[in-house]
């Protein structure tokens, strides 16, 4: 027979209504001296189960934080590496940074942006701990390893319907179809919004930095090279082939540098070839990204140089002088002219719109 307790007030009352067989006293103590103190002091047990990624400022797991009972949660956890600075000093410097802006970063609760967790330290190695997200980045989703793997998985009635709306073949790697791709870009827009709200910068917009959950919604990562507006660092970390003009130019990153480097994400995507291949150095990289807005027609598939809205939405994106793109992020996404938001209307009027969170989940649920 089970027996049903009931929390009342301060008393603990039976079924019945006796009260309730109280703990050992010494237990209870022990409970009364935590809630006086006022904090805890606690050791976190991280388990590494497997490789996530690895880069210039280190390297990311897949990790198991133990608790008591069994609790286990799946968390990512990135290990920073020493080997690119100089001393210890500089290490500890740019750690600072780090934690501070990550710390931030964590207050600002925004669904399109990674939950930062913890930055702790192990021996000196600092090491910062995010939400595991469940999903792919879209440098892999994008990938032809992952069209095939599509391709194979699913009947012929929904590979028809996936080329048609979804995703079809690229030149180089997959494509997205436009309303698919502004989907993705417009959640970015959110997160970098948010991230520009509270003056700071992502630096390091990019696909392998755009992860898109098995819900169908996007989320932005690594927040290593995020960094203050008003407190530049002196040195920062990116990717040149995804970096504005004016950070190649040492000339400072600012939010307007997030909107060009989305908007050659955007190109990729939509082009199904990067935007910059083979490039010999620094100053030839710099010259393909001042006449790309010129060669977009010839860069980009027919269904998209012919809408008007969408190629002025690309141009304001990744405009060389950085006065001529949006002025932030929230005017990019919702700007009447030519923002996202505009191009995912006029779908709605041509009755061209997918529900495409719902058609995201779906595809990728496909990919296991």
């Amino acid at each position: 027979m089970h027996n049903t307790t009931f929390l009342t007030g301060a008393r603990t009352l039976t079924f019945g209504g006796q009260e309730a067989q109280r703990c050992p006293q010494e237990l209870l103590q022990r409970y009364e001296e935590l809630i006086s103190e006022q904090r805890l002091t606690r050791t976190e047990h991280l388990r590494f189960q497997r490789l996530l990624g690895a880069g210039g400022q280190g390297t990311v797991f897949l990790t198991d934080r133990r608790g008591s009972d069994h609790f286990t949660l799946p968390v990512a956890v990135k290990v920073f590496s020493p080997e690119p600075f100089a001393d210890m000093r500089s290490y500890e410097e740019a750690m600072q940074r780090i934690a501070q802006v990550a710390g931030r970063v964590a207050l600002i609760q925004q669904d399109n942006l990674l939950d930062v967790q913890n930055f702790v330290e192990r021996n000196r190695i600092r090491i910062m701990e995010m939400e595991w997200i469940d999903g792919f980045d879209l440098s892999r989703l994008l990938s032809p390893a992952m069209y095939k793997r599509t391709r194979d998985r699913v009947s012929e009635k929904r590979w028809a319907h996936l080329n048609e709306i979804m995703i079809t073949a690229g030149p180089k790697q997959s494509r997205l179809k436009p309303g698919i791709a502004i989907a993705i870009l417009r959640e970015c827009l959110a997160g970098l919004a948010a991230l520009h709200r509270e003056g700071i910068v992502h630096g390091d917009m990019k696909p392998s930095n755009i992860m898109v959950k098995r819900t169908g919604n996007a989320k932005l990562i690594d927040i290593g090279s995020a960094f203050d507006v008003e407190n530049a660092p002196a040195s920062r970390t990116c990717t040149p082939a995804y970096a504005a003009p004016e950070v190649l130019e040492n000339n400072g990153a600012t939010p307007r540098s997030d909107l060009c480097s989305l908007g050659y994400v955007l190109i990729e995507m939509l082009s199904g070839v990067p935007c910059f291949e083979g490039y010999r150095d620094n100053a030839e990289l710099l010259y393909m990204k001042r006449v790309l807005p010129q060669k977009l027609a010839d860069r980009l598939p027919r269904d998209v140089v012919v809408n008007d809205l969408l190629m002025n939405l690309i141009r304001s994106l990744i405009a060389t002088d950085p006065n001529c793109r949006f002025a932030d992020a929230e005017t990019a996404d919702l700007k009447k002219e030519n923002g996202a938001a505009s191009f995912h209307r006029q779908l709605i009027k041509g009755d061209l719109a997918t529900a495409y969170e719902h058609e995201i989940r779906l595809w990728l649920g496909e990919l296991d």
